[in-house]
Parts: structure tokens; sequence; C-alpha cells
């Protein structure tokens, strides 16, 4: 193999599958990368789409296109930003402890969802400096299945509630359309001092 060959087979072995959570359904695709790849702006995006390198389900799409929970998103490799090649923070694994105190959490579970009743404190999906986050730890509240349970929804870190997870990929899809067409109702309570 040539040295060019080798290269370009190494670039390839480098290109990623993601596939879309429950969660991040209904983004646009350019703001699906912006969030995951900060430094890439959107000028490199759209070439990126225009040259073929980012597909969806195997096709060439546009920056506007809304994801739907499940489709696979080819990822070509994409360099750091100048500065950025440490490596990222991993979240952490959590321990039996943290396991269990989160399997207490759980209000209600059947074979298609779990309501966890969410502490406030507690971020949903981990970012900058957020190692200890729902997203995470959501191999404890597996109860079994094959599957791991998938965020189809989010609540501030500082605010708590009841927090649906779906337990297979149909209920995900089905729980991400109810939120994301407002069919979900939703009751917000607050607590207030004075006016």
């Amino acid at each position: 193999m040539t040295g060019a060959a080798e290269r370009g087979a190494d670039r390839e072995s480098a290109v990623r599958t993601v596939e879309v959570a429950g969660i991040e359904a209904g983004s646009r695709l350019d703001r699906w990368f912006k969030r995951r790849y900060p430094h890439l702006g959107h000028g490199r995006i759209e070439k990126l789409l225009r040259t073929g390198q980012i597909r969806v389900d195997g096709k060439r799409v546009k920056a506007g296109l809304r994801l739907e929970p499940g489709m696979r998103i080819r990822v070509p490799p994409i360099e750091d930003a100048p500065g950025t090649a440490r490596k990222p923070a991993r979240a952490r694994e959590p321990s039996r402890d943290d396991a269990a105190k989160l399997r207490a959490l759980v209000l209600y579970k059947d074979d298609d969802v779990i309501a966890i009743d969410k502490p406030p404190g507690l971020a949903v999906q981990g970012g900058t400096k957020t190692l200890i986050h729902l997203d995470a730890m959501l191999d404890a509240l597996r109860f079994g299945a094959d599957d791991r349970p998938r965020l189809v929804h989010r609540l501030d870190k500082d605010s708590s509630g009841v927090l649906l997870l779906a337990r297979t990929p149909a209920a995900a899809s089905k729980l991400a359309a109810a939120f994301r067409q407002r069919q979900a109702q939703k009751t917000y309570w607050a607590v207030t001092v004075g006016v």
C-alpha cells in the first residue's frame, strides 16, 4: 500500500457512525454537530455536507435536516481545534452506592418506560466540567433489559421533577414525538416568597 493509500485507509477507519438518541430528536443536524464539536464552524459543516462526508442513514442531507431517534449519522474524521488536543474529561461510572440511590428514585417502571424522581442538583446530560450526570448512569436502570434506557426529554440541573426514560427504541420514538409535538401534558410548580 502506498503512503497516500495508507493515509486514506487510516482516515476512513476514523469515520464513526453515531445513532441519534431520543433526547436529540427534533434537533437540526448542523446544531447537533455544533453541540458535539463546538470548534467546528458552520462553513466547515456545510462543506462536509456538500462533499458527502457527513451522511444520515447513508444519504446526503442538508444542514437543516430534523433528526429522529435511531437515525445513524456518519461522522468523518474531524480535527481538534488548535490547542485542544487534550483528551476530553470522561463521565464517571456510577458506584454501587450511586446505582442503588438512582434505582431508589424510580417512581414507575414497565416494559416501555421508567419514570424517575429527579432531584435538584443532578444534571441530566454532561457538558463542560459536568462529569456526574444521569446520562452516564443509565446502565444502572437496565433492570435486566438488553437495551440501555434512553433520555427523551430534559430537566434543568437545578430543577426537580419527574423524568421519563424510554426502555425501547419504539418507546423512545413515540415519547420524543409526543414531546416534540407538544402532546405531552406538563405541569410546572414553583415555590415563591413575596411578590
